[in-house]
């Protein structure tokens, strides 16, 4: 494990993420696996539909960028579903497939079918579900779950029990439920599932320690958005021992989405130093197919994807955008695939015209010229609210210099 804050022209974080004092209170595991479900929670969200070409696609370039587990979905949705698994499977990629199943033996069945090398057993355990949705206890929960854990173990798959909603369960409900599953149907790994998003940080390291300890199985971290803290929850339960963090590229998911991909890559890494050998430079090729395949735009300021990250408007420190951009960002934009950018508006200095007339090889210009170029420019972004073109730019200087003719 990494254990500095910066590369030369790759990435300058925080020196405080790595000190004893900081570093000694965390219970990290040696390494930390990515199960990524963009292709079954992803779909999910409202109006996202991918063809069996589609999940193809995203599966392929999931494996490319180096994700460990892909939830290739789930087959009992549909035939079109098994049949996308099913030429997952077919790829040969570097991901481990797994795919989604309710505590029933057919659909063991048909993650076996599909080639799959594990599977994500799903029961509801969360207090307001098991009351209203589905009139059942923590026994009925159990007696439908243990059955099905140890069928798909003696298949031969990797078997993850999911209890979802587990952030809104009673502790007695889970703490029997975890004591009699590693009693008679010991899983490979269980979840911590925050289905509504609604745990904080300090929460989820309590219940991480918490479930670790009563059932010693590795744990697995599924998280939502719905509080803007789904990254952040995840990374708090690594920082307590989970191996396993559950994502979506580009954090599409239902309601606000789960946990982004890209963020939890960037974090894992830089911000507490695993040496992950993810693609980086490739993050911003699946997020761009995403966003066409979802037909969900990225935010322009969305952490790691957004295309104005690594954008200055400001004319404070202009130069480093270039010429040294650690100056000015925690990462070197071609870390993740990118590049600086210089731009005009209202928040522009005499030192971005400077900059910008030499980018647009349109030489260069006596001082009170540059200051009439910058006052036409920031009234230019006044007016149209927005940072100018570069053609809008050169039309500025075309009249100043006219003018001075």
């Amino acid at each position: 494990m990494r254990e500095t804050h910066s590369v030369d022209g790759k990435w300058w974080v925080s020196p405080y993420n790595f000190k004893s004092e900081v570093r000694g209170e965390l219970a990290l595991p040696p390494k930390v696996e990515i199960h990524d479900a963009t292709l079954r929670d992803g779909e999910q969200t409202p109006g996202v539909v991918f063809s069996i070409d589609d999940k193809i696609k995203i599966a392929t370039k999931l494996s490319e960028v180096g994700v460990e587990r892909i939830e290739a979905g789930m087959p009992a949705v549909s035939p079109q579903d098994a049949q996308a698994i099913k030429e997952i499977s077919k790829l040969g990629l570097n991901s481990r497939i797994f795919t989604f199943a309710r505590a029933m033996k057919q659909d063991i069945d048909m993650a076996l079918e599909c080639g799959a090398d594990g599977v994500i057993i799903e029961v509801p355990i969360g207090y307001p579900k098991l009351v209203t949705q589905f009139g059942w206890t923590w026994e009925d929960v159990f007696k439908k779950s243990k059955e099905v854990i140890n069928y798909a173990k003696e298949q031969g798959l990797y078997a993850v029990f999911f209890p979802y909603d587990t952030t809104r369960a009673r502790e007695s409900d889970l703490e029997n439920l975890c004591k009699a599953i590693t009693n008679e149907a010991m899983p490979d790994s269980i979840g911590i599932v925050d289905t509504m998003g609604c745990a904080t940080p300090e929460a989820i390291k309590y219940m991480v320690r918490w479930v670790k300890d009563m059932t010693g199985l590795p744990i697995e971290i599924h998280t939502h958005n719905d509080f803007g803290m789904g990254v952040a929850t995840e990374l708090a339960a690594v920082t307590a021992g989970a191996e396993c963090v559950h994502s979506c590229g580009n954090g599409l998911g239902e309601r606000t989405g789960n946990a982004a991909l890209e963020e939890l890559m960037l974090g894992l890494d830089l911000l507490y130093g695993y040496e992950t050998g993810y693609k980086l430079d490739k993050l911003p090729e699946l997020g761009d197919l995403l966003s066409s395949l979802s037909n969900i735009p990225i935010a322009r300021n969305k952490p790691i994807l957004g295309h104005g990250n690594f954008i200055r408007e400001s004319g404070i420190g202009i130069q480093y955008v270039m010429e040294d951009p650690l100056v000015m960002f925690g990462t070197h934009p071609a870390l993740t695939g990118r590049s600086g950018e210089v731009v005009l508006g209202k928040k522009s200095g005499k030192a971005s015209i400077v900059y910008k007339l030499g980018e647009l090889g349109l030489g260069e210009a006596e001082d009170d010229m540059v200051t009439e170029m910058l006052t036409r420019v920031k009234q230019k972004g006044i007016e149209k609210r927005d940072i100018l073109s570069d053609a809008e730019f050169k039309s500025i200087v075309s009249e100043v210099r006219d003018a001075a003719a």
